[in-house]
């Protein structure tokens, strides 16, 4: 058996980004690592019931149940000392991670920004807010970003970035959907693959 970075996936939401990573490894596109875990950050997130499907061992922690930013990542350390986690990848999850907690895992979280970092990035950009702020300032191309994560939002070091055409009549949800379509969906298992190559190399 050839040895695999274990992945531990962090979602809060629909869960998109998790299934083209999983359909990537179904491709084979991501060999070298393996999704082990997705951790959820509210229960009602269906990622949860896409990882379920696929057999992939599925956890929840929820700050407004644990109570503080501490016991949440304690919470979230527990889980991923347990399934022997190499690599967290971070697909639509919706909570900033402190710089204590960054600082243990010195590149070896991945997060996929919906923008051409340093553009639409940082504090509060997530969700529509790049994509609106994309069209508000009338940029003709926009993409997506795949970076380190550090205790600076959105500012770890670039591994990977596609861009997108912005098309006349776009709205943010239109944009949106593009975006995850022909970028994010595309470099995300792609940077996910070469850095768990790194870490079993």
């Amino acid at each position: 058996m050839e040895k695999k970075t274990r992945i531990a996936v962090f979602v809060s939401g629909g869960g998109t980004n998790l299934q083209a990573l999983m359909d990537a490894a179904d491709a084979g596109i991501l060999h070298s690592g393996e999704i082990v875990l997705v951790i959820a950050s509210n229960p009602n997130a269906y990622a949860l019931e896409r990882a379920k499907k696929k057999g992939v061992a599925t956890a929840v922690c929820w700050k407004k149940e644990l109570g503080s930013q501490k016991a949440f990542e304690a919470a979230i350390s527990e889980k991923l000392a347990e399934y022997d986690i190499d690599l967290i990848v971070l697909a639509g999850f919706m909570n900033i991670l402190s710089a204590d907690f960054t600082a243990k895992w010195p590149e070896r979280i991945i997060n996929v920004h919906p923008a051409l970092i340093p553009s639409f990035c940082g504090k509060g950009m997530y969700g529509l807010a790049p994509h609106i702020a994309a069209l508000e300032k009338g940029v003709k191309v926009t993409g997506a970003t795949v970076h380190f994560v550090n205790e600076i939002p959105d500012g770890g070091r670039i591994i990977d970035q596609r861009a997108v055409y912005v098309q006349e009549g776009d709205t943010p949800e239109v944009l949106q959907r593009r975006v995850m379509e022909e970028a994010e969906w595309i470099i995300l298992p792609r940077a996910v693959e070469k850095v768990s190559a790194e870490l079993v190399g």
